[in-house]
């Protein structure tokens, strides 16, 4: 077994976390015996949770003695919710560490290296880098930036509509699609909705099709017209609400059922999206979906705040006066339209995947 057959395996093994770790990164281990044997696997699993690297060498014993370790990400050195991976491997007698990346975090870039090759150990660096920074794309982001990544997900038509004029949109996009978007739901730490989709489709924005963790719904809710019979107040996964202006009584009593009313911008104003972003990932919420309206995700666009996007393109035409899946006013020219890098576009079922990473609008 060579080094990108061991590290893919070890990528493999990361991707069993998602939905779990947050804001931890997604990490696998494999280790590697001096005759080509894999001898020990694992993977981070849950927040605040032993390590990949821990897994794999307790499955590996005294096996792990002379022998490679594989882990996607740089091994820790510090002390946080577990001991350092560094001071296990050291004592497990690893005699090689391949890692994918180095750990991003402030004060540990090269931290894990260094001891492992103080301790004697051989180390490489660099094996499949670039896939495992994308495995961990919402972790890089949110260590560089202490803000959520923000992904648009939306189901629409051959001509851009998500509903039809009545607001119908059941089902738009086809089951391996719905069962993909649910998959994206357990990723993400939290999803987010207009209040107007609340009201009108009264969403649970659970987790279904899929077993996950549910992301913590937040309703964007500018003048405090949630319904208090809303599925998703009671949740097992309470919602934040984010409103301007809602009123004193009707907050003291979802708080009273648990549920947090964040108050961001001032009465009269726009919902300050900037700055929700920053309260959420001063919350630890690494990862924000935005799955509606049309209105909603204008506006985080509008407001040059969305990195990703995730669309499911159906095989149908819905016409007249439909619903678009980027609503407000648009822009007047396409030199000033919201552009996608890095675009890849794959079947799923009968439908399209198209997702993409949104550039920054060019200036006029």
């Amino acid at each position: 077994m060579n080094d990108n057959e061991a590290m893919r395996l070890a990528l493999d093994l990361a991707v069993m976390g998602e939905g779990d770790v947050n804001p931890n990164p997604l990490v696998g281990a494999v280790v590697v015996s001096r005759s080509g044997e894999i001898v020990g696997r694992g993977y981070h699993r849950a927040y605040g949770g032993p390590h990949a690297e821990v897994f794999a060498l307790n499955e590996a014993g005294e096996h792990a003695r002379g022998s490679t370790l594989y882990v996607t990400l740089e091994p820790c050195c510090h002390y946080g919710k577990t001991p350092p991976c560094t001071d296990r491997i050291i004592a497990a007698g690893i005699a090689s560490v391949v890692f994918a990346v180095r750990d991003p975090t402030p004060g540990r870039w090269g931290c894990g290296a260094a001891a492992l090759e103080a301790a004697g150990i051989r180390v490489v660096e660099g094996v499949l880098e670039e896939e495992a920074v994308r495995l961990n794309e919402i972790f890089f982001h949110y260590t560089a930036t202490g803000r959520p990544l923000v992904l648009v997900k939306a189901a629409l038509s051959l001509d851009g509509r998500i509903a039809t004029r009545t607001g119908d949109s059941r089902w738009i996009s086809c089951k391996a699609s719905r069962v993909e978007g649910h998959r994206l739901r357990r990723r993400m730490a939290a999803i987010a909705v207009g209040v107007s989709t609340v009201v009108a489709d009264d969403p649970s924005l659970t987790v279904r099709h899929v077993v996950g963790r549910d992301p913590i719904p937040v309703v964007l809710d500018p003048t405090g017209r949630i319904p208090e019979t809303a599925k998703l107040l009671d949740a097992g996964t309470k919602p934040i609400v984010v409103t301007r202006s809602m009123s004193a009584e009707k907050e003291a009593r979802l708080a009273d059922r648990g549920v947090l009313v964040w108050r961001v911008g001032q009465a009269g104003e726009r919902l300050d999206l900037d700055r929700l972003l920053e309260e959420l990932g001063g919350a630890g919420i690494d990862s924000l979906l935005i799955e509606g309206g049309g209105e909603t995700i204008a506006r985080f666009l509008e407001s040059e705040l969305v990195d990703r996007v995730a669309l499911f393109i159906a095989p149908l035409l819905i016409g007249g006066e439909g619903i678009p899946v980027v609503g407000g006013s648009g822009v007047d020219r396409v030199r000033d339209a919201w552009q996608l890098a890095n675009v890849s576009v794959e079947r799923c079922g009968e439908d399209l995947s198209v997702r993409g990473t949104v550039r920054k609008r060019r200036s006029s």
